[in-house]
């Protein structure tokens, strides 16, 4: 059954971005604007619920109920205390400044794992790239409550969504390059009993027609199956902006077309985890009744519900 969208917000910025569902409110982030919005789907409300964000990008709620984000522009990755406080939990590795975060997936150990691109057009005037790489991240809590930072995959050239399988031993990568010599793929990285990663299947490539170059995933969740919804595709080429269902092979279950070009990132929400709210590079916030159910970790697994 193909998927009603319905306009909810916007438009608020120039793009919207990190979905975030807390069991009440959707969150989700203005990032050249630099502020987080906060949805309640009961009263229609949309409101400024932080500024000042150093351009966080992609965020996430951890088990411990409080929402993690990427911060691009602040080139770190942040948490956001109950006080409403933001505390940087890592901004560097081996000595270097990180590139743009841009999103994340956190594990039943409190391991963020998260992408590293280069995104000129997020950094502060004056800065430069540090690294020589863009790759993807885990930050790893230690017993102090700081985070030790390890690459995991570096055969990228732009890293962007992330998110973990149903049993959390795969990590599900973007590779989202839109050079025509470059590749645009969902790529699946098994994940080693020590938390290195090995060699990644392709489970999606995305190739170019005679209008140009397709454009990959951008953001995805995971519903209760162990399916990817993911954000994809724009007018310019090929099929055109869709949401993607993937079996965790790589099959491409359904489609459904979003009226918004570029759609960006995705989560479920609501109090049945059945409504998939989707975030677009034009400021927009959409909503669609599915017949799926969303998997997260907070706050169903945080309340012994999966």
């Amino acid at each position: 059954m193909a998927w009603k969208f319905e306009l909810v917000a916007g438009p608020l910025g120039y793009t919207s971005e990190g979905p975030a569902w807390d069991g009440k409110h959707l969150y989700f982030s203005l990032i050249q604007e630099k502020r987080i919005m906060r949805y309640d789907p009961k009263s229609g409300e949309c409101i400024e619920w932080k500024n000042n964000t150093k351009g966080v990008n992609g965020m996430l709620f951890g088990a411990d109920g409080r929402l993690y984000g990427c911060q691009a522009t602040g080139r770190a990755m942040v948490r956001f205390e109950v006080d409403g406080s933001m505390t940087t939990l890592v901004d560097r590795i081996d000595g270097k400044r990180l590139n743009t975060p841009n999103d994340l997936a956190i594990d039943k150990k409190g391991r963020i794992w998260f992408s590293n691109p280069w995104n000129t057009g997020l950094v502060a005037p004056g800065d430069t790239k540090e690294l020589a790489d863009e790759s993807v991240l885990r930050a790893d809590p230690g017993p102090d409550g700081k985070y030790s930072v390890t690459r995991v995959a570096t055969n990228l050239t732009s890293p962007n969504g992330v998110l973990l399988s149903l049993d959390e031993k795969v990590l599900y990568v973007a590779e989202c390059d839109y050079g025509e010599d470059r590749l645009r793929e969902l790529r699946g990285y098994p994940i080693n009993d020590d938390g290195s990663l090995g060699k990644h299947t392709v489970l999606h490539q995305f190739g170019r027609d005679h209008r140009g170059v397709h454009r990959s995933v951008d953001g995805m969740c995971l519903d209760s199956e162990g399916n990817i919804i993911a954000c994809a595709g724009w007018s310019k080429s090929g099929p055109g902006p869709l949401i993607y269902v993937f079996a965790p092979s790589g099959r491409v279950i359904e489609t459904h077309e979003i009226p918004a070009d570029h759609p960006a990132n995705c989560t479920f929400g609501d109090a049945d985890l059945s409504t998939l709210y989707v975030t677009t590079r034009t400021g927009h916030l959409w909503r669609a009744r599915t017949e799926r159910r969303g998997h997260m970790l907070y706050p169903l697994y945080a309340a012994g519900k999966h």
